[in-house]
């Protein structure tokens, strides 16, 4: 069984929403509570930080450069810099109450976001989808906390979970890539960890990183877990895909809400870690406006 490795000396407060830039040979990724996205470029072992007025919930790479970025209050394009140049949005949840969280692109390079309810009291929380005219539009509700966003490869289906509801779901998309109605593609039992953040591989198979869990694990497109891999930290967050031939995982962890005793046992959470696997994952596009 193949071990994760750590990728450099590093440990965030919450990393989330690794993103790997083929043509930069680098990986980016958010520290939410931070207000934070790194780049870490792999050839030359370079870390650099660009720092944000608030959370950062997940944010795209442009194709025209920069980055578009789901902050607490709003969705903004931004340059290479982070200098925030157009608003696209307002958060569409009360934003005192709803931060954005996990997000991505799909294949025609619109943006999706969605947020995470925070008194946990109901699903108070929503998942929207940014045009490439820029026009946004909420598709899902009734959601505690979204995460998971993955498409499969004949673009016909997309993947969410629900962590604090223990729930990954499966949502039917048209020709035209809109929504039906989402269904259960597996739900998880106490222990099993809680499905957090996601990708897809070559083959049609969703990964998901299980929060509270210590693993990161692949499962078939009708549910099934074909594989795991156990990590030395509780609260893995992310994966994406990268590397040269895109079998190499990369995994963001967190130590949030952990106390000083469980930080000094296990000192690696929030390390961001690499695993090399035997699939390919599927790329992810830019954000490209029209």
């Amino acid at each position: 069984m193949v071990e994760p490795h750590v990728l450099f000396d590093y440990t965030g407060h919450l990393p989330e929403c690794p993103t790997w830039s083929e043509g930069e040979n680098a990986l980016y990724w958010a520290d939410i509570l931070e207000g934070e996205i790194h780049r870490y470029h792999l050839p030359s072992a370079t870390h650099s930080v660009l720092s944000f007025h608030e959370e950062v919930g997940c944010f795209a790479l442009r194709e025209k450069g920069g980055f578009i970025v789901a902050m607490r209050n709003a969705i903004w394009l931004t340059d290479k810099h982070g200098l925030l140049q157009r608003k696209v949005c307002d958060n569409p949840s009360n934003p005192q109450l709803a931060r954005f969280n996990d997000g991505s692109t799909d294949h025609r390079g619109r943006f999706y976001a969605g947020t995470f309810w925070g008194p946990g009291d109901y699903n108070g929380a929503m998942l929207m989808r940014i045009d490439n005219d820029l026009t946004p539009k909420v598709i899902q509700c009734d959601i505690h906390g979204h995460n998971g966003l993955a498409f499969s490869p004949d673009h016909q289906w997309m993947f969410t979970s629900d962590t604090p509801n223990s729930v990954i779901y499966r949502t039917p998309l048209d020709e035209h890539g809109e929504p039906g109605m989402r269904d259960d593609f597996r739900r998880f039992e106490k222990g099993e960890g809680m499905p957090d953040g996601a990708a897809m591989d070559v083959e049609g198979c969703y990964w998901s990183a299980l929060f509270d869990g210590w693993r990161i694990a692949r499962f078939s497109p009708q549910g099934e877990q074909l594989e795991e891999y156990r990590l030395p930290v509780r609260c893995p967050t992310m994966v994406c895909f990268g590397g040269d031939d895109m079998k190499t995982l990369f995994i963001t962890t967190t130590r949030e809400n952990m106390n000083a005793e469980e930080v000094a046992k296990y000192p690696l959470s929030g390390a961001i870690f690499t695993l090399p696997v035997n699939v390919a994952g599927m790329k992810k596009s830019p954000f490209v406006e029209r």
